[in-house]
């Protein structure tokens, strides 16, 4: 929450410098956000190829059946709550966003003092595919001696996401709105924020209504009622903005549907990091309305489709931080949909607005991912938990 304050502190100072100050001081943030954007980049394939590679290596080996599930209908209900998304937001969005290319592109243009290259190590799609073939390998082979080298570099990428990107995003977006205030767009830009925060919260809901619906119809329950004894997860995935931070709640609320132990222990912490359907949707329309208030506009259905294919994987992991989800895309975001730094700024200033409630959708639908998970297979679970307890009763008597 309090870098949620200060990205608004930036926003207002940015918008205030760029309409009242001189113009030495505008060209002095714009040239802090080429320096910071360029670092940014540079930082975004190592965020993707350490967590990736950790999270994936981390699955448990040995629960195939349920993980196998359990991955499939997580990325199932993020992929199709993205693209129900992008069908809502290319229909409603150019109704309620007012701002054209011609609009973005007027006023002054600011250059900066100087400009740095700093070139990524791995492109976004290398860094992705090496994180895939090692997570794998590493959950294949159990070696403990790799997993440890993967975890303890993905703990210095989370160093710097903590102690300079996340402190520097304010100024970083103070420098693109002090940008378009001086170039006459901010508040164009400004009325655009409303709309899309409040559209992104609307899907979330109807996402989960959807999603329990439809879990609720294979499996007999009452969907109403699931999301009822959801709620607390969803509260405390609101005040913390984070899904890790919500397990111990969503794993007690999932109990209360009355599913397999065995089940809810190994996937509602898998979920967590894997089934990311509220950030889907919010990406997906931040992303969309920030396309129409560029000059390239909103893309096709085929374009954007293999974006959500592959963000879905990309979010495995993301960084257990506010944000993280953005964090992890912003390489396809520039890669695949071309998007420049002060689109890049815009899109995390959208998305950090309402990340706690993207959070929330996220660690609700879990309960339903389980559901369905524990249908599947309930003679499998309870077998798998008898024989657990029995050898635990063993052990406890050899004791």
């Amino acid at each position: 929450m309090k870098l949620i304050i200060r990205l608004v502190l930036g926003i207002v100072a940015g918008v205030l410098i760029g309409l009242f100050l001189p113009e030495v001081v505008t060209k002095a943030l714009v040239t802090f956000k080429g320096v910071f954007g360029e670092f940014l980049n540079f930082t975004v394939p190592l965020i993707i190829l350490f967590y990736v590679m950790s999270g994936i290596g981390s699955m448990q080996k040995g629960s195939g059946r349920m993980l196998g599930l359990t991955l499939f209908f997580s990325y199932a209900s993020t992929i199709a709550a993205g693209v129900l998304a992008f069908l809502v937001a290319r229909e409603v969005l150019p109704v309620l966003v007012n701002t054209s290319a011609e609009n973005v592109t007027q006023g002054a243009i600011i250059t900066p003092w100087i400009s740095i290259d700093l070139p990524p190590i791995l492109s976004v799609a290398t860094a992705l595919v090496t994180a895939f073939m090692f997570g794998m390998g590493v959950s294949v082979t159990r070696s403990r001696e790799l997993l440890e080298l993967m975890d303890h570099a993905r703990d210095i990428v989370e160093l710097v996401l903590l102690k300079v990107i996340l402190p520097g995003l304010p100024l970083y977006i103070c420098s693109v709105f002090a940008e378009m205030g001086a170039s006459g767009t901010v508040f164009s830009t400004l009325s655009t924020f409303a709309w899309v925060l409040g559209m992104a919260i609307i899907l979330h809901w109807v996402w989960l209504l959807i999603l329990f619906s439809i879990v609720g119809a294979g499996t007999g329950r009452n969907p109403l009622n699931m999301m009822k004894i959801m709620m607390p997860s969803y509260i405390t995935a609101v005040g913390t903005l984070s899904s890790a931070a919500a397990i111990p709640v969503t794993v007690d609320c999932a109990r209360k549907l009355r599913l397999n132990a065995h089940v809810v222990d190994f996937a509602i912490p898998l979920c967590a990091t894997i089934h990311l359907s509220g950030s889907a949707i919010t990406l997906t329309v931040c992303a969309s309305a920030v396309m129409l208030m560029s000059a390239t506009g909103l893309v096709s259905i085929g374009v954007f489709f293999p974006f959500l294919m592959t963000l879905g994987v990309t979010l495995v992991a993301a960084p257990g931080i506010p944000g993280g989800a953005v964090m992890a895309s912003i390489g396809l975001l520039v890669s695949m949909l071309g998007f420049d730094d002060s689109a890049v700024a815009l899109m995390i200033a959208l998305y950090l607005a309402q990340d706690s409630f993207g959070t929330a959708c996220n660690v609700t639908g879990d309960g339903a991912i389980a559901t369905i998970v524990d249908y599947i297979g309930a003679d499998r679970w309870e077998h798998a938990e008898g024989d657990s307890r029995h050898r635990h009763t063993e052990n406890q008597s050899q004791g």
